[in-house]
């Protein structure tokens, strides 16, 4: 005896009508501020039923936020570097297993580096000395000297969009998943670095259609 469930999915499959347009959105934050090297997360999912083989046009748009945070510490003319590096990744799955084309597609990155050669504060690390001549000399005590720090933080926000094509898609229900991973690294020396990505609101178009297989295109360069 089939299983029921199996049974209404099939059913349910088969009744759906073939569309050529499908859409989903999103209003909130699908991907939280994230930091390291993430694993892919399906943001938005839909299906569209295919009466032939077609063509899939798909367009996704996205909110990407990037927080990059650099510090560093100098003192006795050390030179300082620190490098924080945030990126937000999305790609389009077919049915699970298929990427694509183009693939992974970069919609948000930041590389932030920050250096800096600073004496340090010197203020409490000053004596006088005289010397044999009877001359007095202004001398620093090296281990004393306390370092100088500057940070630079940038926060920020943005819209992004990329239209990805899959070609020959066979007749059918498929679902269209788009995902999306962060990836953040950083050095630092005697600093600090911090980076995060985000994922705010999203949107999602299917489109079937049929386009022109290796169209021979003619480009007039002046």
């Amino acid at each position: 005896m089939p299983n029921p469930r199996s049974y209404l999915q099939a059913v349910s499959s088969l009744r759906q009508p073939s569309a050529k347009v499908t859409a989903k959105t999103a209003n909130l934050t699908l991907l939280p501020e994230t930091s390291g090297t993430g694993a892919w997360q399906t943001l938005l999912s839909n299906t569209i039923k295919t009466a032939y083989q077609k063509d899939l046009f798909i367009g996704a748009s996205f909110e990407v936020g990037l927080y990059t945070q650099t510090l560093v510490s100098s003192k006795n003319m050390v030179r300082d570097t620190s490098t924080a590096d945030a990126k937000v990744q999305v790609r389009v799955l077919i049915d699970g297993t298929r990427v694509v084309e183009p693939g992974n597609v970069v919609y948000g990155r930041r590389k932030q580096t920050l250096s800096a050669t600073l004496e340090g504060a010197i203020a409490g690390c000053l004596s006088l000395v005289t010397n044999l001549d009877g001359t007095v000399s202004i001398v620093v005590n090296p281990t004393c000297v306390l370092p100088e720090t500057i940070e630079l933080i940038l926060d920020s926000m943005d819209a992004a969009a990329f239209n990805f094509v899959a070609v020959n898609v066979p007749q059918g229900v498929h679902t269209i998943s788009v995902q999306a991973r962060i990836d953040t690294t950083g050095s630092a020396q005697t600093g600090s670095w911090k980076a995060l990505g985000a994922v705010g609101k999203g949107s999602m178009t299917v489109e079937s259609v049929r386009l022109i297989k290796d169209p021979n295109v003619i480009l007039d360069v002046p």
